[in-house]
């Protein structure tokens, strides 16, 4: 008995204060499912490596009582339909299809609720024909409202709040912003040699700025400034010019190619695109300003040690000792190549 009235004050206690569960009417299905797509948006360019490849979709749906299915329609086509929901009012879907083929495409997603009320988004897109590569060339970012390296189909860590302006060399160009830059594996990209180029529009604010650097980290730092290895091209006030160097590690050591007056650009003077290439052999070195060689210098060669991030509009993370962070300037076309272009190849990328 002593038992039987202690389990009847447990059940009472569980259910002290506590209101039961009762089933609540769903109500009247008053309104059709709504429908968002995610990926891919309209004019969204697909880029992959090859002519048919993957592509994952990304949508969803909501309903004011019951998504009864969704259907993936692809150029009037049902490619796939969905009818069973964890939660019956939202379905957030992720859905690859296989085989998109080069070409303009016309995906539609509808949703049809439990009182089959149909809503249906559409948006148009292309698939692009992969990129082919320059000879040498491992890395190639457009900056055409996307930051893809078209070589490895992949993209930077964004860092900050960078943008896409119409003022470009062709389509869009990347335009820096405070505090803004690119974060790109550099993996793949350090070899015996290696060249960059591309097209710069100057914003001489602020007065000094990281452009593009492989910078290895400087642990212990506040502010890191190591320069044993990898590279960092620089630019820096001179008056009212802007001049631009290049810093190199060769594992002991570090050599400077620029630096001088021809090395200058004045913003006052010079507004419009300015092409920009820097080459680095196991030998020499040579900095280019609308593909006329502009300083170079002999060494013994890139140490590669620590380096594993490239950095696009600043010296962060790991070049900042001396305050060169992020650029505001334009950029547009930057190509990585595994070799130490020759001053024909630059002129030719300017062409």
């Amino acid at each position: 008995m002593i038992l039987a009235g202690s389990m009847a004050i447990a059940v009472f206690s569980c259910n002290d204060g506590i209101d039961p569960i009762a089933p609540v009417a769903p109500g009247e299905d008053m309104t059709a499912p709504v429908v968002a797509i995610t990926y891919p948006k309209e004019g969204t360019l697909v880029r992959l490596k090859q002519d048919v490849g993957p592509i994952t979709m990304q949508f969803e749906s909501v309903d004011d009582i019951e998504i009864k299915k969704i259907d993936v329609i692809l150029d009037g086509q049902t490619i796939n339909t969905f009818d069973s929901f964890i939660d019956y009012r939202r379905a957030v879907i992720s859905y690859t299809y296989p085989s998109l083929e080069n070409g303009t495409h016309t995906l539609e997603v509808k949703a049809t609720d439990l009182s089959d009320k149909v809503s249906s988004k559409v948006v148009d897109f292309e698939k692009v024909e992969p990129y082919q590569p320059l000879d040498g060339e491992i890395f190639y970012m457009p900056f055409d409202d996307d930051y893809f390296d078209l070589v490895s189909i992949t993209e930077p860590t964004v860092v900050g709040t960078p943008s896409f302006s119409d003022v470009a060399k062709a389509g869009k160009s990347y335009k820096g912003a405070a505090g803004a830059y690119l974060s790109a594996d550099a993996t793949d990209l350090m070899g015996d040699e290696f060249s960059a180029a591309f097209w710069y529009k100057i914003d001489a604010t602020p007065d000094r700025a990281g452009v593009l650097t492989i910078s290895p980290p400087d642990p212990g730092v506040d502010k890191p400034n190591k320069r044993t290895s990898g590279f960092r091209l620089l630019r820096e006030a001179d008056g009212s010019k802007q001049t631009f160097k290049l810093n190199i590690g060769t594992g002991d050591n570090e050599t400077w190619v620029g630096g001088g007056a021809a090395t200058a650009i004045d913003p006052s003077t010079t507004t419009g695109w300015v092409h920009i290439a820097i080459t680095i052999s196991q030998s020499k070195a040579a900095m280019y300003l609308n593909g006329i060689q502009v300083a170079s210098g002999d060494f013994a060669g890139v140490d590669w040690t620590d380096c594993t991030k490239m950095s696009i509009a600043s010296g962060a993370p790991n070049f900042v000792g001396w305050d060169h962070l992020s650029d505001l300037s334009l950029y547009d076309d930057l190509r990585i190549f595994n070799k130490a272009l020759t001053a024909e190849e630059v002129l030719a990328l300017m062409e």
